[in-house]
């Protein structure tokens, strides 16, 4: 909340405590409903029933309170009992410095413990998929969040570079390869991994051999580590490329391998607490209590290699020892919703002081577009999902010819398709299966990331043709409608960046951005900027460049980037 929305809730409160003897607490969020005053609060609802008053009762104390403040125009009673305030133009325009603060990347003054977010996650060894933007650009986009508002947050990359793939992959390689490991592509990898499952399906000892060549893997095999190794760089170059086409960056990138020599100590640990159960064959279990009503789930193989759950059991170890997290997100499809319950039960049982855990889930992906969702049952790769869109994106900057302005078509292209890629993900609910249509995330009228590209680029243009760059705010003395609601929107970017964070939902953020851009060219449209009287024009000036930069940073903590000309 910025100053004044304390300042209201703070007398408010304190009449509630003065009249009734109770503490409370009353919030103020702004209205953008016409006839609904500035700011808003349903406070007298909820509290009548306490004070055994009625709603209209509590809400004219809540009002009387009110009409003497300076800077509050106007106090009214709706509906059964809802407060609307109306501010003075003066008051509501002179708290916008407040959202330029906001605009800063805050610091953590508290000193908390960190964050650390876990996302991406891909297997070695294979091309990214398009499901994997999924997981990639959310998780990038809340760690941004949390560093925007001062979180210390660390972003971790846990590859999928350990398991019996590699042992599959190994065998592969050993009859069908015909060149140099280091020599292969991704795409090459892939072919071998694929050839193995086909062979499978003839030859069933195949499924040993993989799983025997893994184990020999994990017991130190040389042959087998190089060939490891070399696959891992084949894949790195691989992810790097388009990380950097999608502004993601990790502070660290650790591979279930990185975990190798630190399993021992928790299989030790677990069996020792009974918490790991001899299973059949030889291995071991996690059972869990009726009440959890959650199925056993292996923690170690028979022939003594290690599972997914092993791995992720010294993952956490490490995390909570080498940073003391306040939190682990785990940003993982909701198909692994089941197994992320197993997990969180397993690290209870053992009984370790642990963090927030939580498992920050979404729904699967598909395209309007069918043929674009798959290619003979084949998920559709990222890189070729990219270059399709900046395929598309050329298309309508040559159909719009000089209606667009730019000195580097292809960076703007680029910009743009990557961009309405990114942004047609994070626009919808990630807790909601997800459809991306081509011809809606590329228009520049609808909620998409070229409307938004297109908005500050237009910003951008008024200044320059103002000849201000960096215009400072002004306090107005009167406010159109357009000016007002333009106002009040910028004046809630720092509550809907915490809201986006606390709930971590990016597309509070996308809606956001998207009513700002409208607000912003409904204001742009009706009100004279540049030929407007002196005072009037440095207002809607300062307001115009306020709108640009938060803009760029809501665009820029979604991994988005936003062009100045277009």
């Amino acid at each position: 909340m910025f100053d004044l929305q304390n300042k209201l809730s703070g007398i408010c409160e304190a009449e509630m405590k003065k009249k009734f003897g109770i503490s409370t607490t009353i919030h103020f969020s702004f209205s953008l409903d016409k006839g609904r005053g500035d700011l808003t609060t349903s406070a007298a609802l909820s509290l009548a029933k306490q004070l055994k008053q009625s709603p209209q009762d509590v809400a004219k104390t809540i009002a009387q309170a009110l009409k003497s403040v300076d800077g509050v125009e106007n106090v009214s009673i709706a509906g059964p009992g809802f407060v609307n305030v109306m501010l003075a133009p003066a008051t509501l325009s002179g708290e916008l410095p407040s959202t330029l603060l906001v605009c800063s990347p805050q610091k953590n003054t508290k000193k908390t413990s960190p964050v650390i977010i876990d996302y991406s996650a891909p297997n070695v060894a294979k091309p990214l998929g398009i499901h994997h933007i999924l997981s990639t650009v959310i998780g990038q986009s809340l760690a941004n969040l949390y560093r925007h508002l001062g979180f210390d947050t660390v972003s971790i990359n846990h590859l999928g570079d350990w398991g019996t793939q590699f042992g599959k992959l190994a065998v592969a390689y050993e009859r069908w390869g015909t060149k140099k490991v280091e020599e292969h592509s991704i795409d090459e990898l892939l072919a071998l991994y694929v050839k193995f499952h086909d062979e499978l399906a003839t030859d069933a000892s195949l499924e040993t051999e993989g799983r025997a060549a893994f184990a020999k893997l994990e017991q130190g095999d040389t042959t087998l580590r190089e060939f490891w190794k070399s696959v891992v760089g084949i894949t790195m170059r691989s992810l790097d490329h388009l990380y950097e086409r999608l502004h993601i960056h990790f502070d660290h990138t650790h591979g279930e391998s990185f975990y190798e020599d630190k399993m021992a100590t928790i299989v030790k640990e677990g069996k020792k607490k009974g918490v790991f159960l001899p299973g059949e064959g030889g291995g071991l279990i996690v059972r869990f209590p009726e009440t959890d009503k959650l199925p056993t789930l292996i923690a170690l193989k028979a022939d003594g290699s290690t599972i997914y759950l092993t791995r992720d059991l010294a993952t956490a170890r490490y995390r909570i020892d080498t940073w003391h997290p306040q939190s682990i997100l785990y940003v993982v499809d909701v198909a692994q919703q089941l197994y992320f319950k197993q997990l969180f039960a397993t690290l209870g049982q053992l009984g370790w002081e642990l963090p927030h855990l939580e498992h920050v889930l979404f729904g699967r992906m598909r395209f309007a577009d069918k043929d674009m969702s798959t290619r003979k049952g084949n998920i559709l790769k990222l890189e070729a999902a990219l270059d399709e869109a900046l395929l598309r994106a050329k298309t309508i900057i040559s159909e719009r010819g000089e209606k667009i302005q730019t000195d580097d078509p292809d960076g703007l292209a680029e910009m743009m398709g990557v961009g309405a890629l990114v942004y047609g993900i994070l626009s919808q609910n990630r807790k909601m299966d997800m459809v991306f249509d081509w011809k809606k995330m590329l228009s520049f009228e609808g909620n998409s990331a070229p409307y938004l590209q297109y908005t500050h680029a237009r910003a951008k243009s008024v200044l320059r043709k103002g000849g201000e760059e960096h215009p400072a705010l002004t306090v107005a003395t009167s406010l159109s409608p357009a000016e007002r609601r333009l106002t009040k929107l910028l004046l809630m970017f720092g509550q809907t960046l915490e809201d986006a964070r606390k709930d971590h939902l990016p597309h509070k953020l996308t809606n956001y951005l998207y009513d700002v851009c409208q607000a912003f060219n409904a204001f742009y449209n009706s009100d004279d900027i540049l030929g407007a009287s002196a005072e009037q024009r440095a207002f809607r000036l300062g307001v115009t460049s306020l709108t640009a930069r938060v803009l760029k940073t809501g665009a820029e903590i979604l991994t988005l980037r936003v062009p100045d000309r277009m």
